[in-house]
């Protein structure tokens, strides 16, 4: 038997390896009635889960790659006769469930009331099982389902109508939305707009902010979406306007991009805020807000709302918007926002049918060089950003160069998800210096598509962005590049262009196969293939770039416009590695406590007896 000071050494030790990892310091609610709930934490290489759900029966949670169940991973338990289980599954590619022959999740503990299931579990975040998904810091699509009774011998039962799914970014799981009590806000909302049975709008209004005696900072900026208007409300964009512009045309809503648009809403151009499909408010850093109340602050904004209708729903009325909490407790800096990436254009062409198709939006050396030499020389500091793109994304990163050397990412997401976009808040700020680069780069899936993808304001279209919120704030709003369309069009044999240009899109005069169609028709016209597609993407990846280097309202820095060659990089690094598959010799908690508690054993026993 072993002495008493080994039996209460070997508690304590392993007390506090199994403890570690369960401090749960995010949550969500899966479903919209707040029946199925998790908590979660991490370290460097353990996630740790609790789930509450409403239910006495079993739980399920899973990893799926598409939000679907086929080709999931996923942990099935629950408390039968005051006793907890959990068993590793996972499912095929026709959804059929196999228990895993790794049982790489340890369950916790387990209890049960008369009405809900609480169970907790961790597993490594690489758990180097081929039917394990690794957990990254990019988007992970959470599965859940539960039922009203345990898991048989035969298995888990169907559990019909009680499953759902959510993404959450579970190791970049965003900001707070806690702030003192009491917080004034003001809203920014649409009254009733009627939405126009097409399939996409884009709906702007221009509103006036608070009439303010001394400077203050919004410290919170977060969605009102009309209850069922989840998938219709798109993205807002807030812009900041000319504080001269013709005060009639306040609280006036119209279609944007239209030619009957009031000739205020063109003065707006400098995008202050944005947020998008999927996500949740977001709280400044405490030491960083938006300005408000001084002459150099917005005074009045244009609320940008993009409705997605694409199955042409009539008499929709829509009274979403923003609300906006501010304090007059000033924070050391003053934040702003620049849109990077591609400038939105039909220059920006995706041909169909392609797996795998990648566009790169520069912000350019010559745009940062010359807009911080005069701004800002020792530089701005990133905090948060937004990767933006639209149906046919899969994968952004917002990758940052110094010297043509490239430095880890600004931020990554290898499995953007359309119906989730939001900033990412930065683990570590990061300093972007004159002379930096950067670039949007988009990968693509027009798989099932027949015609060429657009760049534009559809959601049928693409965009390829990343907003990137920042301080101190600086005269430039949009740093961003257009790939030049000459060498595209000589790609598929076009020669020459009707001049002089007076239609848009413009029309092609040669070769005779072109002749008289728009360009738009010439590129649907040639016949993609696979092959042809990706030499497309190889050429399109090394064409001149028309620079984007705009500031604050409607003034350019004189960079805006120049044709330059895309950079030649000298290195190129990845994000940060997934955590590589352990060796034998690393101890896990939960894994095999067998050498732990050998190794642990023989110190306990050689320091006993020397007591």
């Amino acid at each position: 038997m072993l002495p008493l000071c080994a039996l209460v050494f070997l508690s304590s030790l392993f007390c506090s390896a199994c403890s570690q990892g369960t401090r749960f310091v995010h949550s969500a609610a899966l479903d919209a009635d707040g029946r199925y709930n998790i908590k979660w934490g991490f370290d460097e290489s353990t996630i740790t889960f609790e789930v509450e759900v409403e239910t006495r029966g079993y739980i399920g949670f899973g990893l799926s790659p598409t939000g679907a169940m086929s080709s999931s991973d996923i942990v099935i338990g629950g408390v039968l006769s005051g006793s907890p289980y959990l068993l590793d599954y996972y499912t095929d590619s026709n959804r059929k469930v196999h228990k895993d022959a790794l049982q790489s999740y340890q369950l916790l503990y387990g209890r049960e009331n008369d009405t809900h299931t609480v169970l907790a579990f961790s597993r490594n975040l690489q758990t180097c099982d081929d039917n394990d998904k690794v957990i990254t810091g990019s988007t992970v699509r959470v599965i859940w389902a539960f039922h009203a009774e345990d898991v048989g011998v035969s298995g888990p039962v169907y559990h019909g109508m009680n499953r759902g799914r959510k993404s959450l970014r579970l190791l970049n799981p965003g900001t707070s939305s806690s702030i003192p009590a009491g917080t004034a806000f003001f809203d920014l909302q649409n009254e009733e707009v009627p939405v126009p049975h097409k399939d996409t709008t884009y709906w702007c209004q221009i509103f006036k902010f608070p009439e303010l005696k001394k400077k203050h900072h919004i410290i919170r900026i977060e969605p009102m979406i009309q209850k069922g208007h989840e998938n219709l409300v798109h993205h807002i964009l807030l812009y900041q306007c000319d504080s001269n512009l013709n005060k009639s045309e306040i609280d006036r809503g119209h279609e944007c991009y239209h030619p009957n648009m009031p000739d205020s809403f063109f003065t707006c151009e400098t995008v202050l805020f944005a947020w998008a499909i999927g996500g949740e408010g977001f709280t400044y850093p405490p030491h960083v807000g938006m300005s408000i109340g001084t002459s150099i602050d917005p005074v009045y904004v244009q609320m940008e709302i993009h409705f997605d209708n694409p199955s042409l729903q009539r008499g929709i009325v829509d009274s979403s918007g923003l609300r906006l909490y501010y304090s007059p407790s000033l924070r050391r800096y003053d934040a702003g926002v620049i849109e990077t990436g591609v400038w939105v254009s039909l220059y920006h062409m995706l041909p169909p049918g392609m797996q795998d198709y990648i566009t790169e939006g520069h912000c350019t050396q010559e745009c940062l060089q010359e807009s911080l030499d005069s701004e800002m020389p020792s530089g701005i500091h990133v905090f948060a950003v937004l990767l933006h793109a639209h149906l046919a994304g899969r994968a952004i990163r917002a990758r940052h160069f110094r010297q043509q050397v490239e430095l880890q990412p600004l931020a990554s997401d290898d499995q953007f998800d359309f119906n989730f976009q939001e900033f990412q808040p930065l683990s570590q700020e990061r300093i972007i210096l004159p002379g930096d680069s950067l670039i949007t780069e988009c990968r693509y899936n027009t798989k099932g598509r027949m015609n060429m993808t657009w760049g534009g304001l559809s959601t049928r279209d693409e965009m390829c962005l990343s907003y990137l919120l920042y301080y101190p704030r600086v005269n430039l709003a949009r740093c961003e590049s257009l790939p030049e369309i000459t060498g595209q069009l000589k790609f598929i044999g076009v020669k020459e262009i009707q001049e002089p240009v007076t239609t848009w899109p413009f029309v092609i005069k040669s070769p005779k196969k072109y002749s008289n169609l728009l360009f738009t028709e010439a590129m649907d016209k040639y016949k993609w293939t696979r092959k042809r597609g990706k030499a497309f993407n190889d050429i399109v990846r090394k064409l001149p770039i028309n620079v984007r280097c705009s500031k604050i309202g409607q003034d350019e820095w004189s960079i805006q416009g120049v044709i330059i060659s895309p950079p030649e990089l000298k290195s190129e690094q990845t994000s940060a590695a997934v955590v590589a598959c352990r060796n034998v010799s690393e101890i896990q908690c939960g894994r095999s406590l067998a050498p732990l508690l050998t190794a642990c054993l023989l110190l306990i026993l050689q320091t006993c007896l020397h007591l």
